[in-house]
């Protein structure tokens, strides 16, 4: 979006309508454009109109039916948008402002929240797992032409007039993940870092680590396009999977001693082992993958609980706060996603997106939508 529509669009006044188009989940491999009632901003709440959003790999297990949702939810978390309705009590906002909101929506008040702890928000109580992904798991989200936000004072981030909507609609989740998966590993200066798979949140957390301060950044992949993507994004070392030992590539390339930090982004038994086994003793494996079925260690690969591992895992960071820090570095041109942004669709073609992106056809990495 360029700056003079962006101000062209604040003059826009809303319509009022009572429905709207969204993409509706009614059960696996059946999702449906569909009309449905239009969201109403109650107290502390806010109900944007979605300019732009994506497709996540979650929301691809939610069509498979691998991860449950209920029928007749509006699905999707990475929006950005206008804001077309504020609740009492919402303040230092106004209608029109363009603004991302975090596909975590912590409440801030919570015992995790006020813990430090802002994806496991309890909504008031204390610490809930995974309880600050709402949109598309346990509330409407963000595949539809209007959004409500809750406890939208703590989750409405600002987006300059100078900043693109697709400079930062990838920063709601994915980069947000990615980058938090180099955080948790606690990557330092000069450290060496391998991030298994290259696609969107690895390709995120292998940018993080740069950002971080990793002089090298291996990456590992085994599809051709996502190798591609994963040179031109900076990423200092490729291997392919396919053709070297990687273990035994990453310990030639490291002296012998392995990696100081793995992360692990894609979420099956054979990265996350990998993973282990190319750490140095006192390395840290950060996992970003969503596993499956049963995950187990090899005792042999954690040096039979001797090594001095340590193993975190990570779920997007949310909240207004990290997604203002995020778009600083987008403004300040630290950080570029706009190349994972390889295909675009209107909202009535979602099925189509669905269909490339679950397939992993021509080079896809991230869809965008615009409702």
């Amino acid at each position: 979006m360029s700056t003079t529509f962006a101000v062209q669009e604040k003059l826009m006044p809303s319509t009022h309508s009572t429905t709207m188009r969204a993409a509706v989940f009614h059960g696996v491999d059946d999702i449906r454009v569909e009309d449905v009632p239009r969201p109403h901003a109650g107290p502390g709440e806010a109900v944007i109109r979605v300019t732009m959003t994506t497709i996540c790999g979650t929301d691809v297990h939610i069509m498979r039916g691998e991860y449950p949702v209920k029928p007749g939810l509006v699905i999707g978390h990475e929006p950005v948008g206008v804001i077309d309705q504020l609740g009492l009590g919402v303040t230092g906002y106004n209608i029109g402002d363009r603004v991302l909101v975090g596909a975590i929506t912590p409440c801030g008040q919570c015992n995790a929240c006020l813990s430090g702890k802002l994806s496991q928000c309890g909504h008031g109580s204390g610490y809930e797992a995974i309880g600050g992904w709402r949109f598309g798991n346990t509330i409407n989200g963000a595949q539809a032409e209007y959004l409500l936000v809750p406890n939208a004072q703590a989750n409405l981030a600002k987006i300059p007039d100078s900043v693109r909507d697709e400079e930062v609609v990838l920063l709601a989740d994915i980069a947000s993940t990615g980058i938090g998966g180099a955080e948790s590993g606690g990557v330092k200066i000069g450290d060496t870092v391998a991030v298994f798979a290259q696609g969107p949140i690895g390709l995120c957390a292998s940018l993080g680590a740069k950002l971080m301060g990793a002089s090298m950044v291996i990456g590992v992949d085994g599809d051709d396009d996502r190798i591609v993507m994963a040179r031109r994004m900076g990423v200092d070392v490729v291997l392919d999977y396919r053709v070297v030992d990687v273990v035994e590539e990453i310990k030639r390339l490291t002296g012998g001693t392995g990696v100081d930090v793995a992360i692990e982004a894609l979420g099956t038994q054979q990265t996350f082992e990998t993973a282990l086994r190319a750490l140095r003793p006192g390395g840290t494996l950060s996992s970003l993958g969503v596993y499956s079925g049963k995950l187990q260690v090899p005792y042999d690969a954690f040096a039979a609980g001797l090594g001095d591992h340590r193993i975190v895992t990570t779920l997007c960071p949310g909240g207004k706060e990290r997604m203002r820090r995020l778009i600083e570095m987008v403004r300040r041109g630290k950080l570029d996603l706009r190349p994972l942004l390889t295909h675009r669709f209107k909202l009535a073609e979602i099925n189509d997106a669905y269909k490339l992106f679950a397939e992993r056809r021509d080079g896809v990495m991230k869809v965008v939508i615009t409702p």
